[in-house]
């Protein structure tokens, strides 16, 4: 397949979706009005005979619940007659499984809920979702990374929290799994949310819905190279007459010990090795932080809702580290003229508070349509400083680098949704968001006194302003059938200014999608799932502004990294088809299949400029043109004893990924996407021993090395990461629980590599840096 749908054609079939939903319920409805109640009750016992219960309910609860806080309400007895079936079907059912959950959702996704969340005994929730299909983090195991679905780096996959974009300075790696309810893993993208999904969405939906008598207290204690890490978690539920409250929190601490070696040489065409640098950094982490995550919900007298949610993260490090370097030649350097750097000293502090305040309201009219009105609010401080010192061979200090960086952000935001039920068959919501984000910040970088860039000590002022708008439904054409349609308009505003420059950067994008399922007959519960979707990836602030970070080592492989304010943002048309097949003991197996088409990808390029008097090497972005990505999914998660009734008591969870994709205006072999590997794997089990109250469990974890070719010159390779991970539990009662767990237990070396070709000259660099095994013992009590 070398092209997809374009956007117009795409756009029309949504809207033509739309407008066939619209008529098709109509004349379900007249139907359903000329026809006897008796004929009525008859084709409704049938349907509900033929599909699984499960769906018929979940179409029904969509009418009056939003896809991210899905709760069961029961009824006052206050609603009008003609609602009176959907109350029915509300109060008589349960709270949905995971799999129930993803089964019942139209758009594909997968759901982690508290059991898996738990399982392993995870510090961070990255560390839960690289075990996921077709998810991958950056950097080594340990030591945290971008999250990426289908092996997409670079802002590729959207992080949403309870729905909505987080605030500038937020890190999963930093979020406990104790203050999360459960991870929605969306492959495709809704009109609802915003379309810069390319590769897909992780929702991470805070702590909601606590038992009135469950207090949830965990005690965890981290090991690595001998160094505790304390981590205490309380979940704190209440309710007092009509208004429910949960505090949540968690305080931690943790030490790091780093060691690396990189390994630079700088060679000719005609082989002549012109430089050879070795390099050995070691470093000490010491870090601190609280998390604070209550939640206050109210219910009016008339039914109406109103849930307030604080989210608080604060954090503080400070690091200490030394680097040894030997070059052969000992030359001067060609642009500074000093003598080259055997030793550096460096020391920096950082302290960072990211705070939001969400409310959000919800309204029922009496014939059962929903109104829902957020707002939040939100402010950053991020406070960095650092001092590195720099020796030649024989000892003589040859420069003291400072680097200062105080950052400020403040944001707004404001949304709403309208639900209303078309029949009993079909949902159509419509709604808005608007967004506003306003950054600060003030750096000053000195190389002995004097600016590191030209812009060093100006103030930088950034906004974004963000708008959209959207329409969506959803409908039960038949008992096998169920689609949706949507289509959502997105327009941001980027504007940045500086002492001698402003700039601005203006976008809009709509995003039409369909989605369809199809309930196979006489297949149980087997699926299969059709998405044609439209999405982008807007540039991150920090890739418009012109503020470089700066290298202290600057080089071809160690360069500056700046923005590019003319950035386009890139746009992407998808196909999904999925087979999903459900298993008796609540397990599942599936097949994915997606093709992605790109344009105006956005790539880095590596270049020598001057800045000041200087010259420097410098990283910045650019749009190059146009890319294909595509792959295959595999997942199967079962109990073996629906296989084989004999064996022990073990659940088996699996899961493979195959990529592939390239870059038109880069030459091949490897001209992928940045970052992408070609393949991924994970294999699980867990075991629970009869006649003790003990469970193990453990996961391999498996990347391939692979190569990036960034552009026609510069080459990118990523060493093979394999992990394991393995835990104990040992359940004292149901409200006393103990779970050592140990990850990362084979601490293989992280390797990777950068060469890069310029004027005849090929500069390269090997990195290698040490990973360690963590071990955890963590204590859950429930009071």
């Amino acid at each position: 397949m070398n092209h997809l749908p374009s956007s117009r054609t795409t756009i029309a079939l949504a809207i033509a979706s739309l407008c066939t939903f619209g008529q098709i319920s109509i004349a379900f409805a007249q139907q359903e009005q000329t026809e006897s109640e008796k004929l009525e009750a008859a084709k409704k016992k049938s349907e509900e005979a033929t599909a699984p219960k499960s769906v018929v309910e979940s179409r029904r609860r969509a009418m009056q619940n939003n896809t991210v806080n899905t709760k069961l309400e029961k009824n006052d007895g206050k609603e009008t007659q003609n609602v009176n079936q959907l109350q029915k079907v509300t109060v008589n059912g349960n709270k949905q499984s995971d799999l129930d959950l993803r089964r019942n959702s139209i758009a594909g996704k997968i759901v982690v809920g508290r059991e898996e969340l738990d399982r392993d005994g995870d510090f961070t929730v990255g560390e839960i979702l690289k075990r996921l299909p077709g998810v991958t983090t950056g950097g080594r195991p340990g030591r945290g990374g971008d999250v990426r679905m289908r092996g997409m780096g670079g802002g590729y996959t959207q992080i949403l929290v309870n729905g909505e974009r987080p605030p500038r300075g937020f890190s999963m790696e930093s979020l406990s799994p104790d203050q999360v309810e459960r991870i929605e893993v969306m492959r495709g993208p809704v009109a609802e949310f915003s379309t810069q999904a390319i590769a897909g969405t992780i929702n991470i939906i805070l702590r909601e819905e606590f038992h009135p008598k469950d207090i949830d207290v965990k005690l965890a204690l981290g090991l690595e190279q001998g160094r505790v890490a304390p981590n205490l978690s309380v979940t704190y539920p209440g309710q007092i007459g009509d208004f429910n409250y949960v505090f949540s929190g968690s305080v931690f601490r943790n030490g790091q010990r780093d060691y690396s070696n990189a390994l630079r040489v700088e060679q000719s065409d005609d082989g002549i090795i012109q430089l050879v640098q070795d390099q050995i950094d070691q470093t000490k982490r010491q870090s601190t932080g609280i998390h604070l995550t209550p939640r206050l919900s109210y219910k009016l007298e008339n039914g109406d809702n109103l849930t307030v949610q604080p989210f608080l993260m604060s954090s503080r490090s400070q690091s200490n580290s030394h680097s040894q370097i030997s070059q052969t030649p000992e030359l001067l350097d060609p642009i500074t003229l000093r003598a080259p750097v055997a030793l550096a000293n460096s020391q920096s502090h950082s302290d960072s508070t990211m705070m939001r305040l969400n409310a959000n309201y919800q309204h029922r009219f009496e014939d059962t349509s929903k109104l829902t009105l957020r707002a939040g609010v939100s402010s950053g401080r991020a406070d960095s400083d650092s001092l590195r010192t720099q020796f030649a061979k024989n000892g003589e200090q040859l420069n003291l680098i400072s680097d200062v960086n105080n950052t400020r952000d403040t944001g707004l935001s404001f949304g709403g949704k309208y639900t209303t039920p078309i029949g009993d068959k079909q949902n159509l919501a419509a709604g808005w968001d608007m967004e506003r984000s306003q950054r600060e910040q003030k750096r000053v970088s000195l190389d002995n006194g004097k600016p590191q860039f030209t812009e060093s000590g100006d103030n930088l002022e950034a906004s974004t302003r963000r708008l959209a708008a959207y329409i969506q439904t959803e409908i039960d054409l038949s008992t096998q059938w169920s689609g949706y349609a949507g289509i959502r308009w997105e327009g941001i505003q980027t504007h940045s200014s500086k002492a001698n420059y402003v700039v601005d950067n203006s976008t809009s994008v709509i995003s039409p999608i369909v989605h369809a399922v199809y309930r196979i007959p006489d297949f149980g519960k087997d699926q299969i799932r059709m998405s044609l979707t439209n999405s982008y990836r807007a540039p991150a602030l920090n890739d418009v502004i012109a503020v470089p970070a700066i290298s202290p080592l600057n080089g071809p492989t160690r360069p500056d990294r700046s923005g590019n304010p003319d950035l386009k943002p890139e746009l992407s048309r998808g196909i999904d088809i999925a087979y999903e097949h459900y298993l008796k003991s609540a397990g599942i197996m599936s097949v994915n299949l997606f093709v992605k088409e790109i344009d105006d990808l956005i790539r880095r390029r590596t270049e020598l400029v001057k800045t000041g008097n200087d010259y420097r090497w410098l990283n910045s972005p650019i749009n190059i043109g146009r890319a294909i990505a595509k792959g295959v999914e595999l997942e199967a998660k079962f109990q073996l004893q629906e296989f084989f009734p004999q064996v022990p008591a073990i659940d088996v969870r699996t899961n493979y990924s195959r990529f592939w994709s390239s870059v038109d205006d880069v030459k091949g072999p490897n001209n992928r996407l940045d970052q992408q590997p070609s393949q991924t794997a994970n294999f699980g089990l867990d075991y629970r021993v009869s006649g003790l109250p003990l469970t193990l469990g453990g996961n391999w974890n498996w990347t391939p090395a692979y190569v990036n070719q960034i552009s026609d010159t510069q080459l990118l390779s990523i060493g093979i990461k394999r992990q394991v991970d393995v835990y104990a539990l040992w359940k004292f009662s149901p409200n006393f629980k103990i779970r050592l767990a140990a990850n990362n237990l084979q601490a293989n070396d992280y390797l990777s590599g950068n060469s890069l070709t310029i004027n005849n000259v090929n500069y390269l660099q090997n990195n290698r840096s040490r990973t360690f095994t963590v071990f955890n013992l963590r204590l859950e009590l429930k009071i």
